[in-house]
């Protein structure tokens, strides 16, 4: 381990190709960690640029926001895998308004791939009244990765030094509840209001919305655009349309999902979660999660690389044998918190933004245990379960083509209760139930029995409610606003109860 003072450099040794970066502070007010990329200009490409907890991951996925764990935030830095334009990675800090010389034991690490390995650490010296800064920086020489400690602060914010290096900066604060009266404000929150990272509306360095949305669509075939207006009809409906999460689509990629991948329909399913996506998280994409006998993380789905997805996929992830929904949920919350590795938890975990997972299976998990211990688990963080089922449940929805032009509309509308089982002569001419026999059985849980996800909906013993169930035979039959509506039924609701508990900041 080498550790460098302000204005020193040393390379990354030979061979490292990732890296985690970890901002370490030992008390005093909460920091943010964001990542910069930067071309040999010193500016960034776009907004997309810029990493932090809204917009956890770059447009290629080489830069992700890991997340907080007490006083530490850290992100992960795909070296080899940087894009040939951007010759430097700035890690920044902001402190959510107050100045740096609240900030104790400021430190940045560089560290190998598994975290367990320190290679570079600078202790920042004592600072003033600056509220944000570039603590160091990653940078390219002659083909090798070096570091650099900068140790610059900005006393105007994240704004400030975010708009030196070409992010755009709206002035206008995101949508948040209307501030009281001038005259009635405390003089303590002028301060926030100074520094737009923090504000309670969510992100604050970003575009309007419709302005966001406007710039990200442009170019978008009108299927595109129309999911995403439909997404946000559901969300308005909901009382969602400023609302931030990010989001996960969890696939099932077992045997039986083969016709529905060869059909086209998992790619057009994932193009609809897409739209939801784009409303919901500013940097327009969703996380791909799949999972057979394992679980795997599959990296962004984004507006840019949505067409032929499912394509690619299964040309590097072969269909499996098996279905476990433990292993999956496991690689989605160690994704998002880290720190858990997709363990035990049984305390809050507060986050900023919330997880929304859309959990798409066909089949029943090997691991019912596990996956009642996950969705326990994770009950405790900001994460929040939409499960859909292929196939037929008590929970199943009737599509309804008139769906999207109906004033009245009612996204659960039950499928008629199946007809009572027909008997049937046995062998030796004993009248036995039509389900009776092994081959049935193995023929029901072919068509899809799943009990066990009704079972999760309303599992005991949780910290807050955090899933919702409902099944559907054919998921290209849904039109776009019933889907989006059965995807907002419980999730609202599982908000407000967030907020309540601590899991999430007050509105």
């Amino acid at each position: 381990m080498t550790t460098i003072t302000k204005g020193g450099n040393v390379g990354l040794p030979a061979g490292v190709r990732k890296v985690n970066v970890e901002v370490v502070w030992a008390g005093g007010p909460n920091l943010d960690a964001t990542a910069l990329l930067l071309t040999a200009a010193g500016k960034v490409r776009s907004d997309a640029d810029m990493i932090f907890y809204n917009q956890p991951s770059s447009a290629e996925g080489t830069v992700r926001h890991l997340g907080k764990s007490g006083t530490r935030d850290a992100l992960s830095v795909d070296l080899a895998a940087m894009p040939a334009a951007i010759e430097t990675v700035a890690v920044t800090a902001s402190a959510d308004g107050a100045p740096f010389s609240q900030v104790g034991g400021l430190a940045v690490r560089v560290l190998d791939e598994t975290g367990a390995n320190e290679l570079v650490r600078f202790d920042v010296p004592p600072a003033a009244t600056e509220t944000a800064f570039v603590l160091g920086e990653l940078y390219k020489r002659n083909g090798a990765w070096k570091f650099r400690a900068v140790g610059q602060g900005w006393a105007s914010g994240l704004a400030g030094l975010a708009g030196d290096y070409g992010i755009t900066v709206d002035d206008e604060p995101a949508a948040a509840p209307p501030p009281p009266p001038p005259t009635q404000a405390p003089p303590r929150q002028a301060p926030p209001r100074q520094a737009p990272p923090q504000q309670a509306g969510g992100q604050s360095i970003s575009m309007s919305k419709g302005v966001r949305l406007q710039k990200q669509l442009q170019g978008q075939p009108p299927n595109m655009v129309k999911m995403v207006q439909k997404a946000g009809i559901s969300l308005e409906k909901k009382g969602l349309s400023e609302h931030r999460a990010r989001v996960a689509l969890c696939l099932d990629i077992s045997g039986s999902m083969h016709p529905l991948y060869r059909s086209g329909k998992v790619q057009q399913l994932c193009e609809r979660i897409l739209g939801l996506a784009v409303q919901f998280d500013d940097d327009g994409a969703c996380d791909v999660f799949t999972f057979g006998t394992g679980g795997y993380e599959e990296g962004p789905l984004d507006l840019k690389n949505y067409g032929g997805w499912v394509d690619g996929l299964l040309r590097r992830r072969p269909l499996e044998g098996g279905t476990n929904y433990n292993h999956a949920m496991e690689a989605v919350r160690r994704f998002y918190f880290p720190e858990s590795g997709g363990g035990p938890r049984n305390t809050p975990r507060p986050d900023k933004l919330p997880v929304y997972v859309m959990f798409v299976t066909d089949g029943q998990t090997t691991d019912q245990n596990g996956t009642r211990n996950q969705v326990t688990w994770s009950s405790f963080e900001p994460l929040f379960w939409q499960f859909m089922a292929l196939g037929q449940s008590t929970k199943n929805v009737i599509p309804d083509p008139a769906y999207d032009n109906a004033k009245h509309l009612n996204p659960l509308q039950p499928s008629a209760p199946p007809p009572p089982p027909q008997q049937r002569k046995g062998m030796f001419g004993r009248t036995k139930p039509a389900g009776g026999g092994l081959g049935a059985r193995l023929a029901a849980l072919a068509t899809g029995d799943f009990k066990f996800l009704e079972e999760l909906d309303d599992l005991p013993g949780r910290f807050l409610d955090n899933a919702d169930f409902f099944s559907v035979a054919d998921p290209a039959s849904l039109p776009d606003g019933q889907l989006y509506d059965l995807m907002m039924n419980e999730y609202p609701g599982w908000v407000v109860q967030a907020k309540q508990k601590g899991l999430l900041p007050p509105s």
